[in-house]
C-alpha cells in the first residue's frame, strides 16, 4: 500500500456558542490515525473569524496539545478564514471541517486513500444529520427512523442529501462540511471566493462548489483529467441546531441558495454550475413529493415544493444585473479576491 499524503486539517470557527461543537470536532480530528503505521494528520488548524474572546480561549485549549490557532486575516467570513489556513498549510492535502461536525473513525485515511491516483484533486465524504429532536417535517425523508438515512433536503443543513452517491464516485463538487483538496489546487487556481460564502449566521453558499468547478475548468484547460470523488467512508456527524428546522429557515437558506448558484454561474458559466441541479429537480423531489403525499404528510410534501420554489426564486433575483456585482474570481496562484 502507498503511503498516504500529509495533510492539514482545518477547522473554521466565529462563535463561542459553539465551544462544545469545537472541541468535539478537534477532538475527533485527533483522535484519527491515517495509514497502516497510525500516524495522526501532520498538522490542525483552527482559525478564529474576528473573534478576540475566542481566539484566546482557543489558545489555551488547543495550543499546549499542538494545534495551530491563528486569526483570520483575510475578508470576514467562512471564505476569508479557510484561505487563512490554506496560506499556513503544510500538508499535501488540505482537509476541511465543520466547527459543527466531529469526525467518525477511519475519516481520515478513508479521505487520503483515493490520493493514489495523481488525477483526483479533491475528494469529500458523507455527512450525517444529529438532529435536535428526530428528523423535522421541514427536512422529510424516506427512512425518518434512521438517523443515518438521507432527506431530499438535508442540503439545506449542510449534510448529504438524497440523490448523491452510495459509494465511492466521481461528482462535481465537494460538500463544505467535509472535504479535502490538494494544496495544488490552491497554487493553480487561486483559493475561495471571498465575496461568496458565511458571514456568521448569513446562510449564502456555494463557495465550494464555485473553487471545484474553476479548478476543474482549469485542469482541463491544461490538458489534464482532473477527478473530484465522493467517499462515503469518510463519514462524519454534523450537528443541526433548533433555529435550522423551522419553516423560516429553511425558506431564507433555499432563497439564498438560489442567489449562490447565480454568483456561481456568473464566475464559471451557467452549463456548469447547475449541472448536478437538472436530475435532482427532474427525479428526485418530484419522487420525494409524491411519497410524502402518499404517506399522508402534507406538510412534508409542502416543504419539498416550496423550498424549490424560493431556491427558484432566489436563482431568478440573483442573475438580474448588478445582484452578485461583489462577486469576483480569485488570481490564479493566490487566495481570496482578485480582481
Amino acid at each position: 500500500m502507498s503511503a498516504l499524503p500529509t495533510a492539514t486539517v482545518v477547522v473554521c470557527v466565529y462563535t463561542e456558542k459553539r465551544w462544545f461543537d469545537i472541541k468535539a470536532a478537534v477532538e475527533s480530528v485527533a483522535a484519527q490515525s491515517a495509514g497502516p503505521d497510525g500516524t495522526a494528520p501532520l498538522e490542525t488548524i483552527v482559525v478564529v473569524d474576528h473573534n478576540d474572546r475566542l481566539l484566546e480561549r482557543a489558545e489555551r485549549e488547543f495550543g499546549p496539545g499542538g494545534v495551530v490557532v491563528v486569526p483570520n486575516d483575510r475578508t470576514q467570513g467562512l471564505s476569508g478564514a479557510r484561505n487563512t489556513a490554506v496560506d499556513l498549510a503544510s500538508g499535501e492535502v488540505v482537509v476541511f471541517l465543520d466547527d459543527d461536525a466531529a469526525a467518525r473513525p477511519g475519516w481520515l485515511s478513508a479521505l487520503l486513500a483515493p490520493y493514489e491516483d495523481p488525477d483526483v484533486i479533491g475528494v469529500g465524504g458523507i455527512a450525517h444529520p444529529k438532529w435536535p429532536d428526530g428528523r423535522p417535517r421541514t427536512l422529510p425523508g424516506a427512512a425518518p427512523g434512521d438517523t443515518d438515512a438521507t432527506g431530499e433536503l438535508d442540503w439545506v443543513v449542510g449534510c448529504t442529501y438524497t440523490g448523491q452517491p452510495v459509494e465511492r464516485a466521481e461528482m462535481r463538487n465537494l460538500m463544505g462540511c467535509n472535504m479535502s483538496l490538494r494544496a495544488e489546487v490552491f497554487k493553480r487556481v487561486g483559493g475561495f471566493a471571498e465575496g461568496m460564502g458565511r458571514i456568521g449566521k448569513n446562510p449564502l453558499g456555494c463557495e465550494e462548489t464555485e473553487l471545484c468547478i474553476r479548478a476543474r475548468q482549469a485542469y482541463v484547460a491544461d490538458g489534464r483529467s482532473p477527478r473530484i470523488l465522493f467517499e462515503p467512508e469518510a463519514a462524519v456527524d454534523h450537528r443541526v441546531s433548533d433555529d435550522r428546522v423551522s419553516w423560516r429557515y429553511l425558506l431564507r437558506r433555499g432563497w439564498a441558495e438560489g442567489i449562490s448558484k447565480a454568483a456561481v454561474s456568473k464566475v464559471v458559466g451557467t452549463g456548469d454550475s447547475l449541472s448536478a441541479e437538472g436530475s435532482y429537480a427532474r427525479k428526485v423531489l418530484p419522487a420525494g413529493v409524491l411519497r410524502e403525499a402518499r404517506d399522508r404528510n402534507p406538510a412534508s410534501a409542502a416543504a419539498i415544493v416550496a423550498c424549490f420554489g424560493v431556491t427558484a426564486a432566489g436563482y431568478v433575483r440573483g442573475r438580474l444585473p448588478g445582484a452578485t456585482a461583489h462577486v469576483r474570481m480569485p488570481a490564479a496562484g493566490g487566495n481570496g479576491n482578485g480582481a
